[in-house]
């Protein structure tokens, strides 16, 4: 599995912040309230990168030696999926509410202090939850081992073969 990259992250807050923009944007035009965030939700981002990290911490015990069982492949696969998925929504909600906030206070009318609160709120943790996946994701990752330097990967003595002929 490929670690996180930031490219990726990158992608995922510009095209966060365009939609929450363009969201607001819509609702506007259309005569309705702009879309402001639920209270919760800047809680649950960050609940959820504690999670994470909290699962992660048994894997990195085990793979460093200071843990008293195994590591279960599955398992660790599991949580650096989680990481990495994390750290995508996480960029992705941060865009949103960056997108938000932009589309606030471009307005010539000065939004109130309540919303502007839980917009920057979401946007902060889903940063946190950015974090949270990087470093749970690096958590769960394995050292090199020796035999990972072979050319090729493959067994002394096998030739690879190509499917089909």
């Amino acid at each position: 599995m490929k670690r996180t990259g930031a490219g990726v992250l990158l992608v995922a807050a510009v095209l966060g912040a365009a939609a929450g923009f363009i969201a607001d944007q819509l609702l506007t035009s259309a005569g309705r309230a702009t879309f402001t965030p639920a209270v919760t939700l800047p809680i649950l981002l960050v609940l959820l990168g504690a999670v994470v990290v909290a699962l992660s911490l048994p894997i990195r015990r085990a793979t460093r030696g200071t843990g008293t069982a195994p590591v279960n492949p599955f398992r660790a696969l599991r949580v650096a999926m989680l990481a990495k998925a994390s750290s995508i929504v996480g960029a992705a909600i941060g865009g949103l509410g960056v997108g938000l906030l932009i589309f606030l206070t471009s307005r010539p009318v000065a939004p109130s202090l309540g919303s502007v609160g839980t917009v920057v709120a979401t946007a902060v943790c889903g940063a946190l939850l950015v974090v949270a996946g990087l470093v749970a994701e690096h958590l769960c990752t394995i050292r090199k081992d020796d035999d990972d330097e072979q050319p090729g990967g493959e067994e002394p003595g096998l030739e690879p073969r190509i499917h089909g002929h």
